[in-house]
């Protein structure tokens, strides 16, 4: 077995470990691999593995690595473990001259944060006859640094992408801060989970919003612990 193989299967161990403890179902939880640092070798081996939700920081990377990733399936169709498809994941910072780009090859846009950017890829999505699928990137960790909305305007904004036509307002995302202090984690959780819980409540955005992306390498046993549909793991996989 592969370091990659190996390292997958602990990923995959820990989550279904980790969804017995609270009596979740495992099937429920998406693993999305990220692979802004991994070769196309090995992006092709977790592919073989059966990852087929796969995740990308940057739009230029993305378009790359989708396109050369798009060669290497259609090469080898007919070869046992090669899917028909993989999805690709929108998971970073995304300025709005880029957005263009991003519909071309991302089948879940993470990282919807402003009104502005929502609105043009409304706009663009309609004139490519396109509902485009997005999460709302909320910073509960209130960090300077980090993207996302603040959290006293999630709700609002939620209800403004929810009347978009070429939208599809399907969840929250968000990222704890990068520290050993597991309160800090939870408490970042805590709060993604309460807002998601709000506006589902409110049925603002319909019966699609039903994911919440969070839980990295370092802390996605305890994103699980509170609701975490969606993983965006690399480095636990690829170093």
């Amino acid at each position: 077995m592969s370091k990659i193989a190996e390292r997958l299967t602990i990923v995959q161990d820990n989550i279904a470990a980790a969804c017995a403890r609270i009596g979740r179902n495992p099937e429920k939880v998406q693993l999305v691999v990220v692979t802004k640092t991994a070769s196309m070798e090995d992006i092709q081996e977790v592919v073989r593995l059966g990852c087929t939700h796969l995740g990308e920081n940057r739009v230029q990377h993305l378009k790359q690595v989708a396109e050369d990733l798009d060669a290497y399936l259609a090469t080898h169709k007919d070869e046992p473990g090669i899917p028909q498809k993989v999805h690709w994941h929108m998971i970073g910072h995304l300025q709005r001259n880029k957005a263009k780009l991003v519909l071309k090859v991302a089948s879940l846009i993470h990282s919807v944060d402003t009104l502005r950017l929502a609105e043009e890829l409304n706009s663009l999505s309609a004139k490519q006859d396109l509902r485009t699928e997005v999460l709302l990137q909320i910073n509960c960790s209130d960090e300077l640094q980090k993207s996302g909305a603040p959290v006293g305007a999630a709700v609002h904004l939620a209800e403004q992408i929810g009347t978009m036509p070429n939208l599809r307002l399907v969840g929250l995302m968000t990222m704890a801060p990068l520290t050993l202090n597991k309160d800090l984690v939870r408490s970042c959780f805590v709060r993604a989970r309460e807002l998601f819980e709000e506006i589902r409540g409110e049925k603002i955005a319909g019966n699609k919003f039903r994911h919440l992306s969070m839980g990295m390498s370092q802390d996605y046993e305890i994103a699980i612990e509170y609701g975490a549909t969606i993983l965006r793991i690399g480095s636990a996989i690829f170093s």
